[in-house]
């Protein structure tokens, strides 16, 4: 694979060619994109019903603009997340592996940290409604807290730098 000496190292120490390491990568991308699409699909159904319940007309602006940020980063999300379908798609049989996996492979990032968002909003939009104002903020900053740690932070620290490089 030309100017993809990480993938001709990969495949040497791995006992493989270019093209099982790619085929290996592209199967992983695909499995972790399955298991995501899963959480934003149910996320955005459950979006999608908020507007049509009785209560939502009662939403403070804090609450509907909370609503609004939660939708959008979560269709944001799942674009993000179905993307490398249609990239795969219109790439499929031109010998272009290489680019699906590292094109995917961003998408995914983006499409992880738009979910992330995207779950803290909807957690505060929750706990305010439930709780009040200082519950939702301390629940929501939690999540945020919890989720940067186990999905960035913790890869970083074991690689010692990003992981999505």
């Amino acid at each position: 694979m030309e100017g993809k000496p990480g993938i001709a190292r990969t495949a040497r120490l791995r006992g493989q060619d270019a093209d099982e390491v790619l085929d290996r990568n592209t199967g992983e991308l695909l499995q972790e994109l399955r298991v995501t699409i899963t959480g934003v699909q149910v996320l955005f159904g459950f979006l999608l019903t908020l507007p049509f319940s009785s209560r939502f007309g009662e939403l403070s602006t804090f609450g509907t603009t909370l609503y609004t940020v939660t939708l959008m980063a979560t269709a944001l999300s799942a674009i993000a997340l179905i993307a490398p379908v249609s990239f795969h798609r219109q790439v499929f049989r031109r010998r272009a592996r290489a680019a699906l996996v590292q094109q995917g492979n961003r998408l995914l990032v983006v499409g992880l940290a738009l979910l992330l968002v995207a779950v803290v909003s909807a957690v505060l939009l929750v706990l305010d409604v439930v709780l009040g104002r200082w519950p939702a903020v301390a629940g929501g900053a939690v999540v945020a807290v919890t989720g940067l740690s186990t999905w960035y932070l913790l890869p970083s620290r074991a690689l010692g730098s990003r992981p999505w490089t």
